[in-house]
């Protein structure tokens, strides 16, 4: 699926993050019986570190953060977006004991605004797009927006790791971090502007990375043609979530790009912060330069591949 954003006048600005408290290394993290792969594994695959959330934070204050930012930006927000890569970030723990199953419907956004005293306003989550959040957020913000210069919608991702799970898969090599982050989606040119969404998704359980390095070659191909023609001579920068940096490339290898233009932002000393990743990258990595490109590649369990085209905005983000 590809979506064009061209003439629709789409900007995305006011991106802001929030890491959990504890810092760990993977030694750490092996002596506490958290990983499934090895320490040497891992470290072989880039990571160093990770984040977690501390004794006194929960995922209502990783994510009260970044919401608290984007709502003394845009006071009265005219929708909002959530989104979790793990199911059991939706919703806040119930009472085993409490038989009323509409009790135990604690979503979690709405606990949120409740607790940020945001009411009547309309909401909407999922956790379905995985680690390829940020662009399903950003194709439901979009659709979201008026015709006219309104109110922006607020866009919002938080995940802490599930209690009793590992990190990383034997097969995957994934170390994460719990964060927060949220983003604004308006017709305000500011920041940067959305040109164009490709999607792609399969109920399969795994797809070989060759397969990956073909699809997004491909995907970003559909939204930009020619790249090593169109690209030439611009200021282009394209932003992987941190993992697979072997797979990613490749990618940029297809493309004609350097490396100096591959973006794994803080890779060794955060991993992956799931939906988080693309917006902590674009996020410092804005130069105000209006013939920048950024070319994001979002990947997500489920299975979901997102790539989007970002033009950047003269001013701050």
């Amino acid at each position: 699926m590809m979506l064009s954003y061209q003439n629709q006048e789409v900007y995305l600005r006011g991106l802001s993050y929030q890491l959990a408290k504890v810092r760990r290394d993977l030694n750490t993290l092996a002596s506490a019986k958290l990983l499934c792969n090895s320490v040497d594994i891992l470290a072989g695959a880039g990571y160093r570190w990770n984040f977690g959330a501390g004794p006194d934070e929960s995922l209502l204050s990783l994510a009260a953060g970044p919401f608290s930012t984007a709502l003394r930006a845009v006071q009265s927000p005219r929708a909002l977006v959530f989104h979790h890569s793990y199911g059991e970030s939706g919703t806040l723990p119930w009472a085993e004991s409490d038989p009323n199953p509409m009790s135990r419907a604690r979503y979690f956004p709405a606990a949120l605004m409740r607790h940020l005293n945001v009411d009547d306003l309309p909401y909407f989550g999922t956790f379905g797009a995985g680690c390829a959040g940020f662009c399903s957020m950003l194709m439901t913000a979009a659709s979201l927006l008026g015709t006219e210069i309104e109110s922006p919608v607020i866009c919002l991702t938080a995940d802490i790791h599930p209690h009793g799970s590992c990190f990383d898969g034997l097969r995957e090599r994934i170390l994460t971090s719990d964060c927060g982050a949220s983003f604004i989606v308006g017709r305000e040119p500011a920041g940067y502007q959305l040109l164009g969404i490709t999607h792609y998704s399969t109920a399969r359980e795994y797809i070989s990375l060759v397969e990956l390095a073909k699809r997004t070659v491909q995907m970003i191909r559909a939204l930009i043609p020619n790249p090593e023609a169109d690209l030439k001579g611009r200021d282009v920068l394209i932003h992987y979530p941190n993992i697979f940096p072997d797979t990613w490339a490749m990618v940029t290898r297809f493309l004609g790009l350097s490396r100096e233009q591959q973006i794994m932002d803080g890779l060794p000393e955060r991993a992956h912060c799931l939906s988080s990743d693309s917006v902590i990258s674009l996020a410092k990595l804005h130069s105000g330069n209006p013939e920048s490109l950024h070319v994001v590649v979002n990947f997500g369990n489920g299975i979901h591949l997102g790539v989007c085209v970002l033009k950047e905005v003269a001013g701050n983000v």
